[in-house]
């Protein structure tokens, strides 16, 4: 497992999009693009079980190249419905995921000795919030999926935004 990966490595995905079954109930398909965040937020809420919302971060998933699948190291990916601002922090806080661990690019020989897992987590209510449609919220998934696992990567915000990511 390398240290040091190089800044920036891509994260984009190959080719199409995989098909799923959230896919074929939808006659159109738009491409992976994201929106301004003051015209999102005037879209939604969007209504998804549960069930659809877990398999559309499953598809994220399968975004991830595989070199760069391989790589991950220790993480495990969970699903919440909200997220909670944490003390001193505004009430306001809107997160669509979150990463919270040690990046592969800042872990030493040490790190691995009684280490957790490195958690990412996908906020669900808060997609659903800012799309209206089922395309936006797979799209809107795959972004943040993508967005979370980066940091992993080691890969900060204004990369993530410069790789059109952010």
């Amino acid at each position: 497992m390398p240290v040091n990966l190089p800044p920036g490595l891509p994260i984009v995905p190959d080719g199409e999009r995989p098909s799923s079954p959230l896919r074929e109930r939808n006659a159109v398909h738009s491409p992976l693009e994201k929106r301004p965040v003051d015209e999102a937020y005037v879209s939604g809420p969007y209504e998804m079980s549960p069930e659809d919302f877990e398999e559309a971060v499953s598809d994220a998933l399968q975004l991830i190249p595989p070199k760069a699948a391989s790589a991950m190291d220790n993480v495990a990916i969970f699903i919440e419905d909200d997220y909670t601002p944490q003390p001193g922090e505004n009430p306001d806080t809107v997160l669509l995921g979150l990463y919270e661990g040690v990046p592969l690019t800042e872990r030493d020989s040490w790190w691995e000795a009684g280490s957790l897992p490195d958690r990412i987590t996908i906020f669900r209510q808060p997609i659903l919030n800012i799309c209206s449609t089922r395309e936006e919220v797979i799209d809107e998934v795959a972004i943040t999926v993508v967005h979370e696992i980066a940091h992993h990567f080691g890969i900060d915000d204004d990369r993530l935004h410069e790789l059109g990511w952010g």
